[in-house]
């Protein structure tokens, strides 16, 4: 039987408790953390977070699959086209080695929403400004600044 990483939805703020949880079954799991600065009225703290929020990957095989419902704070697999959604070993790798590499010190990651305004970064309009007006699965719908412009591209070509 092979096995696959798979991504778990849990309940918020319950990452890390639900990676030990299932490490404790015998399961491969990971949960990336980051380190972020936390600021208080008093105090500044260095905390370790998820990078995702409320999510964990298992590396399991398929017959496996209900076991993780065992533990508490697992609500249920992150589906992408019908079918749990599974990620490759080379992209687990990478993210892997993207954390633990030290000369990376400052990162974000965003959701992108209508009304956010973006710059172009491929193409014949690279470094135009456009205001998102809709988002599907791999085009954006976008209006370019100052041109009242519509325009539909790929989610990869804008910043």
């Amino acid at each position: 039987m092979t096995k696959n990483w798979y991504v778990l939805y849990v309940k918020p703020k319950n990452e890390k408790k639900v990676a030990e949880r299932l490490s404790s079954h015998q399961l491969d799991v990971y949960c990336p953390m980051i380190k972020e600065v936390k600021q208080w009225s008093d105090r500044k703290k260095t905390i370790e977070v998820p990078l995702f929020k409320s999510y964990v990957f298992v590396n399991i095989t398929e017959c496996e699959r209900q076991k993780v419902f065992e533990v508490p704070g697992v609500v249920r697999y992150l589906f992408w086209l019908g079918k749990a959604a599974i990620v490759r070993d080379i992209e687990m790798e990478t993210l892997k080695k993207w954390l633990s590499d030290d000369t990376v010190e400052n990162y974000t990651l965003t959701k992108l929403e209508s009304g956010d305004r973006v710059a172009i970064k491929r193409g014949a309009l690279k470094d135009k400004k456009a205001e998102i007006i809709e988002i599907g699965k791999t085009r954006v719908k976008l209006i370019l600044e100052g041109m009242g412009v519509v325009l539909n591209m790929k989610l990869r070509d804008i910043v």
